[in-house]
């Protein structure tokens, strides 16, 4: 599965008004304003609300690989857990990146904090379906055959409890 990015820029224009944008075309942005400050929290709480709803992926390619390693200097194998993370240099301040890359490329990446880790998806012991219950060889009677009989339960055991005498009523 290829890796994600986002980037809302903060940009500024020569009759002092200042715009956000953000890569993901169905977003709708706010109009041009005079009030910087207003905007910039508009746009980190935008790429925030991105952050939470999109989570890390456990099966998502390193997003910095198909880009060509533009979040980081140096040229490296990707390897290692998808993470999802947030890039912002607070010397520019004006461009939020929100991305899927591998361990690997995030320790490479200045600037970085990493919102969600994909946990190796787990198989997980699947219930028998509702046609396997259907299976169950029926016996003259009404009785299912011992056969198809579920394996009896080995959980937990109820407690002893001790012997309580009978209280007298007076």
């Amino acid at each position: 599965m290829p890796g994600r990015t986002w980037t809302v820029r903060l940009t500024g224009h020569p009759d002092h008004t200042v715009s956000v944008t953000c890569s993901t075309a169905a977003c709708r942005m706010p109009p041009r304003s005079k009030d910087a400050a207003s905007m910039r929290r508009f746009a980190t709480e935008h790429i925030k609300a991105h952050g939470r709803l999109a989570g890390a992926r456990p099966n998502a390619a390193c997003s910095c690989g198909s880009a060509h390693c533009a979040l980081h200097e140096a040229r490296i194998h990707c390897s290692g857990s998808s993470l999802l993370v947030l890039v912002h240099n607070p010397a520019v301040g004006q461009v939020w990146t929100l991305a899927d890359v591998c361990q690997t490329c995030a320790q490479n990446i200045p600037h970085i904090t990493i919102l969600a880790t994909a946990k190796p998806a787990v198989p997980t012991p699947t219930a028998p379906s509702v046609e396997q219950s259907a299976q169950r060889t029926a016996v003259p009677g009404g009785v299912s055959s011992p056969e198809a009989a579920p394996a009896p339960s080995l959980g937990r055991r109820r407690p002893h409890r001790p012997h309580r005498p009978n209280r007298s009523r007076s």
